[in-house]
């Protein structure tokens, strides 16, 4: 009874059933890089090179070959359609591989946005440290302020010191 109702309710997926012809199965990462590899060859003067080698001696083969070895006449028809087919798949190939390189750099791109919004909190942490740190430096006695106040005192009791020297002499001349 379980199990029926398990199998009329909505929320739960259906059993699978075995297909008659199985999908071939690949690594999508390992296909990925293979395309990114191809891609960047693709990219490469050495690729145009090889290319445009084979593409001369395609030609050159057809046009100066005697007439029982030419495989592709003058409006070399087979060599068209030899680079329409490479053309064919080299194009979702490039795709793939700047959709993968997309992924990457939006990766790189949020990590940064990150790192960027860190430094940005630990700026304005620091900003506000220093003007605490100014505030507080504000209310502290400077060094020269120090200075002054204690060359005042010391005036001061340099005075106090010569009146109490005068006031003893005074007393001196009084009792004597």
């Amino acid at each position: 009874m379980a199990d029926s109702a398990r199998r009329t309710r909505l929320d739960t997926p259906r059993e699978t059933r075995r297909q008659l012809v199985r999908r071939p199965s690949y690594d999508t990462d390992r296909f990925g890089v293979f395309a990114e590899q191809f891609a960047r060859f693709m990219g490469t003067a050495t690729f145009l090179l090889y290319m445009t080698l084979f593409v001369v001696v395609w030609m050159l083969w057809n046009v100066l070959a005697p007439d029982r070895l030419q495989f592709d006449n003058f409006p070399f028809i087979f060599l068209t359609l030899m680079l329409s087919l490479q053309a064919s798949y080299a194009a979702p190939l490039i795709l793939l591989a700047q959709n993968r390189q997309e992924a990457r750099d939006r990766v790189i791109a949020e990590q940064d946005r990150q790192a960027d919004a860190r430094a940005h909190a630990d700026m304005e942490f620091l900003a506000r440290e220093v003007a605490s740190l100014r505030m507080a430096v504000g209310e502290v006695a400077t060094r020269d302020f120090l200075r002054s106040e204690l060359r005042s005192l010391l005036s001061d009791l340099d005075e106090r010191s010569d009146r109490g020297d005068r006031s003893e002499d005074g007393d001196e001349a009084d009792t004597g």
